[in-house]
């Protein structure tokens, strides 16, 4: 198993290395192909591969014609079957960190919790690979109050770090009276405003935690970027007075999310590369929008 791992991460990396090559070529045969639409002159620095690039121009169809990424392989398969997703928190959780985790197991179908002990993170990767998990959430505290989550995508990453902020437990939320119960179907998703590229890889992150729902599921679940901060909601709607009366209902818990870190890799690989990081610098920079609008 240990050897079968490692060569199908080394099949993984050299796909990934071919990416840059891939992009680049692409990118020339776009510009002979505006240049060809245009009635525009070749640019010179692709006079010397113009006859072969236009060859391949030919052979290419809709679905050969843009280059795949890593991405298609992370989640080329994530139709096929439901997401299986194991919770566990750092080690000796607190009280609200515990409560916490036990609202994420209903938020995410097919989820399991497990005690995290004096387990470490490569074994409790290696078990879940073998075990044929989809992805590993873990939860971090500062003082008893949750502060980062982390999602890792089995067998081979992508890894995404978030901070948490907010945290409202079911539990905390003040209106008791109109709180839904909680249920167990599979929820449609919201994705708003995550419309750049990290926006986009993002958004792939979270919405392959969660399987297909049927059409007349009522429960729903919203990611809503704002300024970089994705808010979590957790809502029931029903229909009292008939199909043009509609009421929502929060069912908790809520929350928001700040990406900091996307990691080409398993959270136990400390020598992946970085896809994304944010810097110190870029806090400063108050107009620009990493992951939206």
């Amino acid at each position: 198993m240990l050897r079968r791992n490692i060569r199908l991460r080394r099949e993984y990396l050299y796909r990934k290395s071919l990416e840059g090559k891939e992009r680049l070529l692409y990118e020339k045969k776009r510009k002979i192909k505006e240049a060809l639409e245009e009635g525009k002159p070749i640019p010179t620095e692709l006079r010397n591969e113009e006859a072969a690039l236009r060859q391949e121009i030919d052979l290419e169809d809709e679905n050969t014609a843009v280059p795949r990424t890593h991405i298609d392989d992370e989640y080329a398969n994530a139709f096929e079957r439901d997401p299986k997703i194991l919770l566990t928190t750092s080690r000796d959780p607190s009280a609200p960190l515990t409560q916490f985790v036990k609202e994420l197991k209903f938020v995410f179908p097919n989820a399991e919790r497990m005690n995290r002990g004096n387990q470490v993170i490569s074994e409790i990767i290696e078990s879940c690979r073998a075990h044929d998990f989809t992805d590993v959430i873990l939860v971090h505290e500062h003082r008893g109050v949750p502060d980062g989550l982390i999602i890792s995508h089995l067998p081979f990453g992508p890894t995404a770090y978030f901070g948490l902020l907010n945290v409202v437990t079911r539990h905390d939320i003040k209106d008791k009276k109109n709180i839904g119960t909680m249920p167990e179907a599979y929820p449609h998703l919201i994705l708003n405003n995550f419309t750049t590229k990290l926006g986009e890889r993002t958004a792939n992150i979270l919405k392959h935690l969660f399987p297909v729902p049927k059409p007349d599921t009522k429960r729903i679940i919203t990611f809503a970027n704002q300024s970089d901060y994705i808010s979590f909601r957790h809502h029931i709607y029903e229909k009292p007075g008939g199909p043009k009366s509609v009421e929502l209902k929060e069912i908790g818990p809520r929350f928001e999310l700040r990406l900091y870190q996307i990691k080409l890799g398993t959270m136990d690989q400390n020598e992946a590369r970085i896809e994304w990081v944010i810097r110190p610098y870029m806090n400063t920079t108050k107009k620009q929008k990493f992951i939206g609008d």
